[in-house]
């Protein structure tokens, strides 16, 4: 459809199979931490304390600061190494995460235990984190489900 000299995509939502499912568990160990030039590494390890994930809003479309041989890509890979999730995202409006894109991001994408938020916001990176470590305390269980795309949030 096209309004006023834009495209507008709409989806026609598929039919649900059966009896809707209810889930009443969040986990709260989801933090969201917004990079800054400057950050120090060691929040990583400030962090694990009290979190199982972390919503990361990097910069442009994905990567750390320092590239893969820097201190935030050391820190990350032992947060991951701790079996902990890392979810990417952009702090650029519109933009959307994409880790393909660098070598620095390619090299984080290659990291055990860290997803892609794609086009999802980060409150919504942050909820749907907090429903699937809900559901699992398994690293691999939890990033599928977040994988799982629900009502169109992963496109």
């Amino acid at each position: 459809a096209i309004l006023r000299g834009r495209q507008v995509v709409y989806y026609i939502p598929e039919q649900a199979a059966g009896a809707p499912k209810f889930y009443n568990r969040l986990d709260p160990g989801v933090f969201v931490l917004k990079l800054i030039p400057g950050i120090d590494a060691g929040i990583f390890d400030d962090l694990k304390a009290h979190y199982r994930a972390l919503v990361i809003e990097s910069f442009g479309v994905g990567g750390l600061p320092g590239g893969e041989h820097g201190e935030m890509f050391a820190a990350l890979r032992c947060w991951c190494e701790s079996g902990r999730l890392a979810v990417f995202t952009t702090q650029v409006p519109h933009e959307g995460c994409d880790l393909a894109v660098y070598e620095v991001g390619r090299a984080v994408g290659e990291l055990p235990g860290v997803l892609e938020a794609r086009d999802m916001t980060p409150e919504a990176v942050a909820v749907k984190l907090m429903w699937a470590l809900g559901q699992t305390g398994d690293r691999e269980k939890a990033a599928r489900l977040f994988e799982t795309p629900i009502e169109y949030d992963i496109m």
